[in-house]
């Protein structure tokens, strides 16, 4: 999908090298612009990276960096990417958030 001039303008900045790992990260389904930028900013950069984390994780540090707490469904992309890594087949992003919804409702109610 080509980038807006928005997106583009967003990642002018971005050395051929840092290009280069973007491209490789959003090689990744349910990976684009934004998202390659959230993992080069957590340290990772490829999609081998990607294998063997936990997603809850990486989104507790995206987190702590920026400063605040992002949308959720973000958590959700990093699971896909995730699973995707560790040899699943590609799955949209949003079949990931029932489960981290029923793991969020468990611990409210302190299951």
């Amino acid at each position: 999908m080509p980038m807006t001039p928005r997106t583009a303008q967003r990642f002018a900045h971005y050395s051929p090298e840092q290009r280069a790992i973007s491209g490789r990260l959003q090689a990744v389904p349910n990976v684009g612009p934004a998202i390659a930028d959230d993992l080069m900013r957590l340290g990772l950069a490829c999609p081998t990276d990607l294998a063997g984390r936990d997603p809850d994780a990486l989104y507790d540090a995206l987190c702590r960096l920026d400063c605040r707490r992002h949308d959720p469904c973000v958590r959700d992309v990093f699971a896909a990417a995730i699973a995707f890594a560790d040899g699943a087949p590609a799955r949209p992003w949003w079949t990931f958030t029932p489960d981290r919804k029923a793991r969020e409702a468990a611990s409210r109610h302190g299951r």
